[in-house]
């Protein structure tokens, strides 16, 4: 392709909207441009990168024995109503209705779409396992898009479905997933790290993430680094340790009540009674489509609320308002406590061994002294609710844990059978008895990955494509175009490089040097090319690494070569990661 015949609009200054490093450089690089709200149009440098990917993703999809179909973006009510998630989803589902004054929605997922192609389709044992992809453009009503591709409101996915006769089956459909999702990230040419993770509105029993690991990531990834522990934060447990007592072994002092005046926070109530947070029990007020309950967690320690909801079994978990906890302390929040409480309390492992601790006393301005578990208060049960903190223990092997940012690109869950008991997608065994598919569900987001890309790699002139998903291969660059002897050296390359199948980009303007590298850089391209007249005099070609900025002279005759090999080099190397 000639450059000057390729819409490729460059721009020299951030676009003000652009938050993160992938926003900005896709907007300068021309890669796309902004439609609505979290809705961009891709332009052809940006398609190219797309594509890319999905080619990659298409390869392994089918190497696992995916099967591909493509699901209608526009999808009925009536199937969402089945599942009860045209009520659940909330307003992140954009709902519309046709001329017949039928309700529908634009898909953000299609659960219900492919089980319903089940139920109405699979009759036996014998047409499973199977499972079906689809790369297809969606649509989530975000309250705040932001971060371009990252976190739009219409997005391209690549969302797949199994379905098996048993959770044996599943199993195997799922590590063929894993293993399928492993090698697509790594033909990306992107670090990345799998973490266990909650399955959110989709539901299910298990779920794992697939990170890109980048500084600028918006997610917390949790890892051991003496074993293969990782998990979001939301998932993240640590080894369970008994907190120093203020009083091992002693007798357990009286229960005391005291003036807090004014005394909220934890850092406030424990400076004024001279004691550690970790000896200061927190108690927590939430709602839930449950009712309301109470959280016990150590001063030192933040709950975590997905822990909780996932424990209760809840759809929704909140913190009380300020109406709920008076009603139910007689007290204003930073003063409750458990004693004496009417609700369901759960409290946090670690506030099992504790004794002589510190609670609020449900009354303004006052605080317990040396609250004990079974004399003073009960619990009436025990559930891991604490946020991990990096320095913890690791669950398995207990070394420490370290804290990363990640961003996550793909996501694959177990679904069992939500779906298919829902909507009765059934099958008839080999004994001729009704049975539930068991189901899994696995998503890629595309745009997403090319934008996590450029998050883990880039520097401040501009992108460094991975070989494997940029755009063009090598770019070839004469330094003055007006110069015949120079364009006939450019085109001696550019010509066989096309028939060797090598992606190249020919900058044929009118520019300075100087544009031409500058724009080089923005847009990534991994080789560079440039030929000027010193070098061509004696027969010779620059050769420039843009993730390095190494720079060789090679024979011009030998060009075509070399260059082939090595881009042949970098493709078969990201194929055997």
């Amino acid at each position: 392709m000639r450059y000057s015949q390729y819409m490729l609009p460059t721009l020299k200054e951030d676009p003000a909207e652009a938050e993160v490093i992938s926003h900005k450089l896709m907007f300068r690089a021309g890669m796309i441009r902004k439609l609505a709200a979290g809705i961009y149009s891709y332009l052809p440098l940006g398609l190219r990168v797309i594509q890319k990917v999905e080619k990659i993703i298409r390869e392994e999809m089918n190497r696992a024995g995916a099967q591909e179909v493509l699901l209608p973006c526009i999808q009925p009510a009536e199937l969402w109503i089945e599942t009860h998630r045209w009520e659940e989803y909330g307003k992140d589902l954009l709902r519309m209705r046709d001329r017949h004054d039928r309700d529908c929605c634009f898909g953000p997922t299609h659960e219900e779409v492919i089980t319903d192609i089940a139920r109405r389709e699979i009759r036996s044992y014998r047409q499973m396992p199977l499972n079906l992809y689809q790369i297809q453009t969606k649509f989530r009503d975000e309250i705040r898009p932001r971060f371009g591709l990252m976190r739009g409101r219409e997005f391209i996915m690549k969302d797949a479905y199994s379905f098996d006769v048993d959770e044996a089956g599943l199993d195997i459909s799922y590590q063929k997933m894993y293993e399928a999702y492993s090698r697509i990230f790594a033909r990306c040419g992107l670090t990345f790290k799998v973490v266990e993770a909650e399955s959110g509105l989709i539901g299910g029993t298990f779920s794992h993430e697939f990170m890109v690991l980048a500084k600028t990531g918006e997610e917390i990834v949790v890892s051991c680094q003496s074993c293969d522990y990782a998990a979001n934060i939301q998932k993240a447990e640590a080894r369970r340790t008994r907190p120093r007592s203020r009083r091992p072994g002693k007798t357990l002092n009286p229960l005391e009540k005291v003036e807090t005046p004014d005394m909220k926070t934890v850092a406030a109530v424990t400076q004024f009674l001279n004691v550690r947070p970790a000896d200061l029990v927190k108690t927590l007020i939430f709602e839930t489509d449950h009712g309301v309950v109470a959280a016990l967690i150590r001063g030192d320690r933040e709950i975590n609320e997905s822990k909780l909801q996932n424990f209760l079994g809840c759809e929704e978990v909140k913190l009380a308002s300020d109406d709920i906890v008076f009603e139910l302390t007689g007290a204003p929040k930073g003063f409750a406590g458990p004693i004496g409480l009417s609700v369901k309390i759960i409290a946090d492992y670690s506030i099992e061994p504790m004794v002589d601790f510190v609670t609020g006393a449900n009354e303004v301005d006052a605080h317990y002294l040396n609250v004990n578990l079974g004399r003073d208060m009960k619990v009436d049960e025990f559930a891991d609710l604490q946020m991990v903190k990096e320095g913890d223990y690791c669950p398995r092997c207990g070394k420490s844990l370290t804290f990363f940012r990640g961003i996550e690109v793909g996501h694959i869950f177990k679904l069992g059978t939500k779906y298919s008991e829902a909507l009765r997608a059934t099958y008839l065994d080999e004994h001729g008895r009704e049975r539930e598919m068991v189901m899994g569900c696995y998503g890629i987001g595309v745009g997403r990955t090319a934008a996590a890309a450029i998050e883990q790699y880039h520097d401040e002139d501009g992108i460094i494509w991975p070989m494997p998903i940029a755009p063009f291969q090598v770019i070839v660059v004469p330094v003055n175009s007006k110069i015949r002897a120079l364009m006939e050296a450019a085109e001696g390359i550019y010509y066989p490089f096309l028939g060797n199948g090598v992606e190249v980009l020919l900058d044929d303007r009118d520019s300075t040097p100087g544009v031409k590298f500058k724009d080089a850089d923005l847009i990534g391209i991994p080789l560079r090319l440039t030929i000027g007249e010193k070098n061509l005099k004696k027969g010779l070609v620059e050769l420039r690494r843009r993730k390095n900025g190494e720079t060789t002279l090679i024979e011009k005759d030998k060009v075509v070569e070399t260059v082939s090999a090595l881009i042949r080099e970098e493709i078969e190397g990201s194929l055997q990661a």
